[in-house]
Order: C-alpha cells, then structure tokens, then sequence
C-alpha cells in the first residue's frame, strides 16, 4: 500500500497556500504520494495514510475552515490517522514574545479538540500586507500602518515538512 498523504490547506491572501505548495513539493521529493487541496474542497479522507492540515492564525484564532474541517472529519482523525498541523502566526519582525504568543493561543485553539492529537505542531512566520487587507480587517487603523512584511523561514519550512516524511514513511504501513 503507498503512503498516501493529504495536504490541506485554508489561505485568505495565499500565504498559507504557498506554504502548503512547499510542504507538498518536500513531501512528494522524499517519495510520498501528496494532494494538495483547499480545507473546503475535502469531503473524505479515506485512502489517506496521513493528513497535513495548515491554516493561518487572525488575531489568535485559527482560520474557520481548519476548525470545521476538525469537527467535519472527528471520527477518521480521531481513529489513528495521523495529523501534523500548522499555523501561519507572527508577521512582526523580531518580536519573539509574539511567537510565544501566538503559540500559547494556537495551543488554546487546538485544545478546543480535546480528541486530536497530532503528531506535530509547528507555528511558522506569516506574510502580511497591509495592501491588501479586506474586510473586516481593513478597517483597523493600526493594521493599515503596519509595514509590508515576509517571515517565512523556508528553510525552516522543508526541514519540517522533511521530517514528517520520515515520520510518515517509519511508522505508517506501506
């Protein structure tokens, strides 16, 4: 049997999609089968050896697509298929309590899921444009004063995505 994973993302300006691309494309370099798709596109995960699940974090709560994809598919998440999770979070450079902020709200959103328990966890740099904010973040006058920022740490990103092929690829039936 392969070692099928499901990479599924929500994005609202992309950023989380990019990360996503780039978690598919290690995963797929280092022999796994790999789709890609958006969190609201998935209707079932049967065939699945593993699920990749990310979403962005908007003023410390997940995106609405991760939560409900967790509520819609309880059961098979919580019947051993594995699950890795990520969170696009701090867009603020060098501002680390913010990354342990943001980690301690995740922790707080996923804890909302007493059943899951994924086998990793990772918070990465968000991307933020206050060009392009959209409602109702558009109206938060801080927020448009923001400057342009990008701390995805790619680098970071592959070595993570590598490390749950070898995770996959160990304790998952082939």
């Amino acid at each position: 049997m392969e070692t099928k994973v499901l990479v599924a993302y929500a994005s609202s300006y992309g950023s989380t999609q990019e990360i996503a691309e780039v978690i598919s494309e290690t995963l797929r370099s280092q022999g796994l089968t790999v789709d890609l798709q958006l969190i609201r596109n998935v209707r079932i995960l049967e065939g699945y050896s593993a699920v990749v699940l990310g979403a962005p974090l908007y003023m410390f709560h997940w995106h609405k697509d991760a939560r409900h994809f967790l509520s819609q598919h309880r059961k098979i998440l919580a019947d051993n298929l594995p699950v890795a999770i990520f969170a696009g979070g701090p867009f603020a450079k060098g501002d680390e309590n913010e990354w342990h902020e943001v980690r301690a709200k995740f922790d707080l959103e996923l804890a909302k899921f007493p059943w899951l328990t994924p086998i990793s966890v990772e918070i990465v740099g968000g991307k933020f444009d206050p060009t392009k904010l959209r409602f109702p973040y558009n109206l938060i006058p801080i927020l448009k004063k923001m400057p342009a920022s990008d701390l995805r740490d790619w680098v970071a990103i592959r070595a993570w995505a590598s490390s749950l092929a070898a995770q996959f690829l160990s304790d998952l039936p082939q």
